[in-house]
């Protein structure tokens, strides 16, 4: 009985070659091996240029036919296969180091998103678990669709790289705070309650208070800092069934955080699941019907246009009567300037000094 050759290569070579060289060796055609294998002749050009595998019952047919041990037809075949992968797997490193380089750099660093010493393509890695998704065309059929459902200020500068980036920041800390089933009716009945907490004289412990009154309506509350190039005040983005509402206090000031707050409210309130980030235009030029009457929402909320009217009548506008409006409607100073440069009724500038300053950190 004629011994089976046992033969392992030291360097990479592709079965096929190998099959070819073997039929060489003993004055065999294909023809003549397919024949042997009981196999179309197809078959075996296949094999024999690489476009087709060997499987184990194609090994051990060779093995019995050419006297060469199936694991060595596996072995070669593995090996073929996985440099071939690896190849491929390089090719796409230097895709995915291309789509990292869309993302500002600065803010994955300090966010912790990736890490400093990380190679550029482990970054990118790291960049795609965050995500949780495992490439760039996933990333691109999810988190791209996302990002562009976003509607961001025309005016400036928008990126859906980075505003996927705020979102998915946004998403991730939601993920970890549950909260009870979102109730509509309850919010409604809650929200009213929100502006007297603009008086607060600690506006972090506001802000914490406004979270736990949100919650008890099954709504999430998120102070995320902005993004380069995502210029968004605030967005609602559903997260295991419960609606979060972000808010990047991207204008540092208190009107603005609790404007863009009732704002998105009014969104919730109309009963739709969208998810997009407030323009800022001024009010009466909201092309988006939604828009508007989320802004209405919040105006009529923070300081009813009734009252305002009777107060333009019998007043006029300097510090102390602002002053006195804000006591008697139990908002803070800073809402009415913000109100009334909004409505154009003073300059834009004019009054900042009784507005509050917020750090998007604290």
């Amino acid at each position: 009985m004629t011994e089976t050759l046992r033969w392992t290569p030291e360097w990479l070579v592709a079965p096929g070659e190998v099959l070819v060289e073997a039929l060489e060796e003993r004055g065999m055609s294909q023809a003549e091996l397919g024949r042997r294998m009981a196999r179309p002749l197809k078959t075996i050009s296949e094999i024999a240029t690489g476009k087709a595998a060997i499987t184990p019952e194609t090994a051990i047919q060779l093995e019995r036919t050419l006297g060469i041990t199936a694991a060595m037809w596996l072995g070669l075949e593995a090996r073929y296969r996985e440099a071939q992968a690896r190849e491929r797997e390089a090719v796409e490193l230097e895709e995915h180091v291309t789509w990292l380089k869309r993302f500002p750099m600065r803010e994955l660093l300090s966010r912790g998103i990736v890490r400093r010493d990380s190679s550029t393509p482990q970054q990118a890695a790291e960049l795609l678990s965050f995500f949780g998704v495992s490439n760039p065309s996933g990333w691109a059929q999810h988190w791209g669709q996302i990002a562009a459902s976003y509607r961001m200020s025309r005016r400036t500068r928008v990126s859906r790289f980075a505003v996927a980036l705020w979102l998915r920041t946004a998403e991730r800390e939601a993920e970890s705070q549950p909260i009870p089933a979102f109730d509509r009716n309850r919010l409604r009945a809650i929200a009213p309650a929100l502006r007297s907490l603009s008086r607060a004289l600690v506006l972090g412990s506001a802000v914490d208070e406004a979270k736990e009154v949100l919650k008890s309506a099954g709504a999430g509350l998120l102070l995320i800092e902005g993004v380069t190039d995502a210029p968004a005040s605030g967005a609602v983005r559903w997260v295991r069934g419960n609606p979060w509402i972000i808010l990047t206090l991207r204008h540092k000031t208190d009107d603005q955080l609790w404007f863009s707050l009732l704002h998105e409210i009014g969104h919730l309130l109309e009963g739709i699941r969208r998810q997009e980030v407030a323009e800022e235009l001024p009010v009466g030029k909201l092309a988006d019907p939604a828009e508007k009457a989320a802004d209405d929402y919040a105006r009529e909320i923070l300081l009813p246009e009734a009252e305002l009217k009777v107060w333009l009548r019998n007043h006029s506008i300097d510090r102390q009567t602002i002053r006195d409006l804000a006591a008697s409607q139990g908002v803070a100073p800073g809402i009415v300037v913000g109100r009334l440069q909004r409505d154009g009724l003073i300059e834009p500038a004019r009054f900042n000094d009784l507005k509050r300053s917020l750090d998007p950190r604290g």
